[in-house]
């Protein structure tokens, strides 16, 4: 498993892109895609709605377990996924790029957020 360096991670295992413009995208890890099992259902925040790192902003829902879903950055949700609500079965196939959830105008990125390498080490990938 292979987490990419030009991303960076939460300890509640989703990942974030560097703000471009501003916005970054939202997802989860290939080691929480792979924990949670094939997802079946993914309830995403909307566009508009305000996310604060830490907590939660949906849902998603595998054949194992139901998951909330947490927001790693500060700020307001521009775009959601359509095609992983279609298809939530992405997130498992393609968690890095087809799979993103959301998203979001950062306001304020966490100073805990952690590398490619440190989220490898935290979480045993």
């Amino acid at each position: 498993m292979s987490n990419p360096q030009q991303l960076r991670y939460s300890k509640e295992h989703e990942w974030v892109s560097v703000a471009e413009d501003g916005v970054s995208t939202v997802g989860i890890t290939e080691f929480a895609a792979n924990a949670l099992g094939d997802v079946v259902y993914a309830q995403l925040p909307e566009v508009g709605d305000t996310v604060t790192a830490g907590e939660t902003c949906g849902e998603l829902e595998s054949t194992k377990s139901v998951s909330d879903l947490y927001a790693p950055v500060d700020g307001e949700v521009t775009e959601i996924n359509e095609d992983v609500v279609n298809d939530p079965s992405l997130v498992n196939s393609a968690p890095f790029e087809g799979g993103w959830l959301f998203k979001v105008r950062v306001s304020e990125e966490p100073k805990d957020l952690l590398s490619a390498d440190e989220y490898s080490e935290f979480s045993g990938s």
